[in-house]
């Protein structure tokens, strides 16, 4: 290909001819240092938060759940300070970063994590931070990692990492344009938390009959999930077998793909061959499915709706509800109690987290007898839904915006200065 002029060949890509190629370790005001080896405790006021690989976003952000402390009498070498750095230095996660904000409070940083402190006359720490989320970057932590069978980076290979340097001023303004964005992205992030924390207090109070909307009144039932419809379990088409796969349409439901309340897309489809042969299960639009074997399930309970005939595999469980118009009511009900179904119906003794599918069927919902209601309960929360996806799209449109964005500005495709 050919190059612009004023643009070079480098070990990073091309980039403009005024920016130099640097070794993080020839950037940083001390060397690479790793976390304090201490276990995690319950979260205490009296006690320095403690920062994990598992408390760090894929994008960077500091997110634990729950927050986790750390006692020890060392902690006071390990706080973060304005301007470093952590990298995770081993496992799936290899290469995750966060640069420390100082609003995330004050924060002790775990042993399976690298610090760096950049020298703010060379590098500035949001522009590396910045440069860290590039397709470059993840390109060289999997050649780095790959050198060994089990994922990992230490301090001193971190130190080698290559990064392109513009001069201190298109840092700058590239710093700044990443982060006009997070302060969007945060923006958004902050009002869908708000919009779940009132979804959740609304179904806490209609689902359990609390609040009643204008016009319902009359007692309500109790009913187990097994009188409400037809249950169905999954199957897996042999993987070897070509007709069951390839060029399938009919979305295929795996424990994994169960992450939002609409189910609209799988990762896999199989073909309607599978279907007729019997090889698996297909369930209608507005069946409920429900994560009943999987090794998320102390966690939380993964349960959906479809929004299209979906075929579903052994780990999952399908209600296919006698009356269309229990399907809404029911999926909020549902997502309403999954630690009391966790409870009550988790089956111990096993090598993988099991619901026990009886029980799950003889659990027992509280609901309205009219049908009327359920359906002015179910529309509530579908509409507090339907924003709450709305508002994620956003979100997700603009993290992506963000990549394309900074993927141009930290090669100097786009300059600004």
């Amino acid at each position: 290909m050919e190059l612009k002029p004023g643009y070079k060949t480098t070990e990073v890509g091309i980039i403009p001819d005024a920016w130099d190629v640097k070794q993080l370790g020839d950037c940083l005001a001390m060397r690479p240092s790793y976390g304090i080896n201490a276990a995690a405790v319950p979260y205490s006021d009296r006690l320095p938060t403690y920062v994990r690989i598992t408390d760090i976003t894929e994008d960077g952000r500091f997110l634990p759940n729950p927050r986790v402390s750390v006692h020890s009498e060392l902690s006071h070498n390990y706080y973060l300070a304005d301007g470093d750095i952590v990298f995770a230095r081993t496992g799936a996660s290899v290469g995750k970063s966060y640069v420390y904000n100082p609003n995330d409070g004050p924060l002790v940083y775990a042993g399976f994590l690298i610090r760096v402190r950049p020298d703010q006359a060379k590098l500035l720490p949001a522009f590396a931070g910045a440069y860290v989320t590039t397709n470059g970057y993840w390109r060289w932590v999997r050649q780095m990692s790959m050198r060994s069978g089990q994922p990992g980076i230490n301090g001193h290979e971190y130190s080698q990492l290559p990064i392109p340097c513009p001069p201190l001023p298109e840092q700058r303004a590239i710093a700044t344009a990443s982060s006009d964005v997070d302060a969007l992205l945060d923006g958004l992030n902050r009002l869908i938390a708000k919009k779940r924390d009132l979804k959740q207090a609304a179904m806490q109070q209609l689902l359990t009959g609390q609040t009643r909307l204008p016009g319902f009144h009359g007692e309500w039932e109790v009913k187990r999930l097994g009188e409400l419809g037809t249950w169905k379990g999954g199957m897996t088409p042999s993987m070897r077998n070509p007709a069951y796969w390839h060029n399938g349409d009919i979305p295929w439901i795996s424990s994994g793909d169960v992450k939002s309340v609409l189910l609209t897309n799988t990762g896999f489809s199989i073909t309607s061959a599978a279907v007729r042969l019997g090889t698996t299960t297909l369930v209608p639009a507005g069946s409920i499915v429900v994560v009943t074997r999987s090794g998320i399930l102390r966690k939380y309970l993964p349960i959906s709706m479809t929004v299209v005939p979906m075929a579903i595999n052994q780990d999952i469980k399908a209600l296919v509800p006698a009356t269309k118009f229990y399907a809404a009511f029911l999926l909020h009900t549902l997502i309403g109690h999954e630690e009391k179904i966790l409870a009550r119906c988790m089956k111990s003794g096993t090598t993988v987290e099991s619901i026990e599918f009886r029980w799950l069927k003889a659990f027992t919902v509280s609901m309205p007898s009219s049908i009327a209601e359920q359906m002015a309960i179910a529309a509530v929360l579908s509409d507090m839904d339907a924003e709450l996806s709305a508002l994620e799209a956003r979100r997700n449109k603009t993290r992506d915006l963000k990549q394309a964005m900074m993927q141009e500005l930290l090669t100097g495709r786009i300059r600004l200065v």
